[in-house]
C-alpha cells in the first residue's frame, strides 16, 4: 500500500470521526463548558495538529539533509535570525511597568521590547529587500 492511499484513508477516518463528534456536540443539550463532547473534539484537533507537524518536520528534515547547499543556506538564515533576536534582546530596556493596575516585571518588559525591536529590524530588512529587488529590476 503506497503512502498516498494510506494518507487518503487516514484523512477519511479523521473526517468521519470529526463529523460524528460534531453531530454529537450539536445534538447535545448542554451549553458551554459543561458539554461533554467538546473535549473529544479538542483532543482530535490536537492529534491532527501533532500528526501534521510531525509529517512536515520529517519531510523538511529529510529534504534539508539530502542537499548540502540547501543545508548551508538554511543554517546561515537561522544564524542571521538568531543574531537579530540577540541584538534585539540586548537593546531592549527592562524596567518595571505598571499598566491596568498590574505591575509587570523587568524580564517581561525586556522580552516584549526584544520582540518589538526584532519586528522593527525585520520590517526594515524586508522593505529594504523589496526596494533593492525593485531597483535592480528597474535598472535592467
Amino acid at each position: 500500500m503506497n503512502l498516498h492511499k494510506l494518507t487518503k484513508i487516514a484523512a477519511i477516518v479523521i473526517a468521519v470521526l470529526g463529523v460524528l463528534l460534531l453531530g454529537l456536540l450539536m445534538a447535545s443539550n448542554d451549553d458551554g463548558a459543561e458539554n461533554k463532547w467538546i473535549t473529544p473534539l479538542i483532543y482530535l484537533s490536537y492529534i491532527v495538529l501533532a500528526v501534521c507537524i510531525g509529517i512536515v518536520l520529517i519531510y523538511v528534515l529529510k529534504n534539508l539533509f539530502s542537499d548540502k547547499d540547501n543545508l548551508k543556506k538554511t543554517l546561515i538564515s537561522v544564524a542571521l535570525f538568531a543574531a537579530v533576536i540577540l541584538v534585539s534582546y540586548l537593546f531592549a530596556s527592562g524596567g518595571e511597568v505598571k499598566a491596568n493596575g498590574e505591575v509587570y516585571s523587568g524580564s517581561t518588559t525586556k522580552l516584549v521590547g526584544a520582540g518589538l525591536n526584532a519586528f522593527y529590524i525585520l520590517t526594515v530588512v524586508a522593505i529594504g529587500t523589496m526596494v533593492w529587488s525593485g531597483f535592480t529590476k528597474f535598472k535592467k
